[in-house]
């Protein structure tokens, strides 16, 4: 059996943005109609960093500005443009 897609969700959970917990759900729901496994780990902004996020597949930027720290987004960004890892913001 192949290995769950691990995405990572760069950006500082808050339970009472509805588009928060709506992305947990939407990536399950997107693995199961593409007929695979993931799994997901919010990076809260501050702990943005190489080491971190070369543990995933794929990162997923998500709204919530202003951000605990613009920098370790915008190290998010440019860490997935750089690597050529599988990137999406919302």
């Amino acid at each position: 059996m192949a290995q769950p897609v691990r995405i990572g969700i760069v950006g500082d959970f808050t339970p009472q943005f509805a588009s928060h917990v709506a992305t947990n759900d939407a990536l399950q729901m997107a693995a199961r109609a593409a007929g695979i496994e993931a799994t997901s780990e919010w990076v809260p902004t501050p702990e943005v960093s190489e080491e971190r996020l070369a543990a995933f597949d794929g990162l997923w930027a998500t709204p919530g500005s202003p951000y605990r720290s613009f920098d370790g987004m915008l190290r998010g960004i440019q860490f997935a443009r750089q690597r050529g890892k599988p990137f999406v913001a919302t």
